[in-house]
């Protein structure tokens, strides 16, 4: 069973960072593309970014391009947001997804939900003074 828990959440300033975590159990991690994805309130879910099996493709969001970075670390099952110059249009539950491994869409649908398979339960990240 694929368990995926995001972490790193929290209240940050405007202008401020922040790093989340996303950490895998249950899969052969490198098999698998990790999107990010965010939920405000009263709005629908948003592609934030994503980053292939290998690590080689990453894509983002336009909301978010030049100030979020997605990266993986496959040694310890773990995906990393960096987000940097946060704004309050950022605060929204963050989750992170996987696709379905070696048979999985990837990134390509990216960034739409489409073949995202698995998620986990989100992180809530405010930015607010």
């Amino acid at each position: 069973e694929v368990q995926l828990q995001a972490s790193g959440g929290g209240l940050v300033q405007p202008g401020g960072s922040l790093t989340l975590s996303c950490a895998a159990s249950g899969v052969v991690f490198d098999e698998y593309a990790i999107g990010w994805f965010r939920q405000a309130p009263g709005k629908e879910r948003e592609g934030v970014s994503c980053i292939s099996h290998s690590g080689l493709s990453t894509y983002y969001g336009n909301s978010v391009k030049g100030r979020f970075s997605i990266s993986r670390d496959d040694s310890k099952n773990t995906v990393y947001l960096a987000m940097k110059d946060l704004a309050p249009e950022d605060t929204a539950v963050y989750y992170c997804t996987t696709d379905d491994g070696v048979l999985g869409r990837g990134c390509s649908k990216f960034p739409e939900q489409d073949g995202m398979i698995n998620w986990g339960k989100g992180t809530l990240v405010t930015v607010s003074s």
